[in-house]
């Protein structure tokens, strides 16, 4: 199996203008640690719309998820003047194709949130979203770069640990893609998302972005209790990650409110 080359040029469109109580924010301390997954660990997990997108790697195909935290900052409406609200985020994504449309999306097994709004995706969206307490410890270079990275998390659902660094010497990795931009495409440009409400059935939202621009890093530890309790990447398992990138802040708008979906 060889992975199609993807281009950046085929995924780039302008920002679908914002209306009713679609919002804007920013993500600062974005971060990316992936994780190559037997397909098989997923099979009561990703429903049969979609497929795995999958790759070939040390001599196995695999899945890729990432755990992705960050801090919302300036999270407000993008349509109307609004309060602005500041709050930490992680997502665990899985990467895989719609057989419906053949786009390139992620299912997401869930989220955790550190803000008194999680009450509206939880309760009136059904989301899988939990609540959590964060603390970030970021310190940064004079060329942007993460001496050190540190997130803890506390949450009944997915509590979580991880220390991170960067230097200039950090190399990319991406085995089992094509070259370096394909690799990009994938893991930092889906902008539909799936996932299981609460009550079962099956939602999505989408989200706009430009492209990104992390970096490599290096993880020092991480302790992802989600992944382990799961059995989709043990404790020990979760200080091999695939990739782990980086980016200083971005900017997202979410195009709100989710849809409910036919399976």
């Amino acid at each position: 199996m060889t992975f199609p080359q993807l281009k950046f040029q085929d995924f780039l469109h302008p920002r679908p203008q914002p209306k009713g109580i679609d919002v804007q924010c920013k993500l600062q301390h974005f971060a990316l640690i992936t994780y190559a997954i037997e397909p098989a660990r997923f099979q009561d997990i990703i429903p049969a719309r979609f497929q795995l997108d999958t790759i070939q790697y040390q001599g196995a195909e695999k899945a890729l998820m990432s755990v992705v935290p960050f801090i919302d900052v300036d999270f407000t409406s993008a349509v109307y003047p609004f309060p602005k609200f500041t709050m930490g985020q992680t997502n665990y994504r899985v990467y895989v194709i719609d057989q419906k449309t053949q786009e390139r999306c992620v299912w997401f097994i869930g989220t955790t949130l550190d803000s008194w709004t999680l009450i509206v995706p939880r309760y009136l969206w059904q989301l899988p979203w939990h609540a959590a307490n964060f603390e970030f410890d970021c310190q940064q270079n004079a060329s942007g770069l993460y001496q050190q990275y540190k997130m803890q998390t506390r949450s009944e659902w997915a509590g979580a640990e991880l220390h991170l660094t960067q230097s200039e010497e950090d190399a990319w990795q991406y085995q089992g893609f094509p070259d370096l931009e394909s690799y990009q495409v994938f893991l930092t440009h889906p902008l539909a998302g799936f996932y299981h409400r609460r009550d079962g059935q099956l939602g999505t939202y989408r989200v706009w972005h430009d492209r990104l621009q992390p970096k490599p890093a290096q993880l020092h530890h991480a302790r992802f209790e989600l992944l382990a309790r799961m059995n989709l990447v043990s404790f020990e398992d979760q200080l091999k990650p695939y990739s782990v990138l980086i980016e200083p802040i971005n900017a997202f708008t979410i195009y709100l409110p989710p849809a409910i979906l036919e399976k």
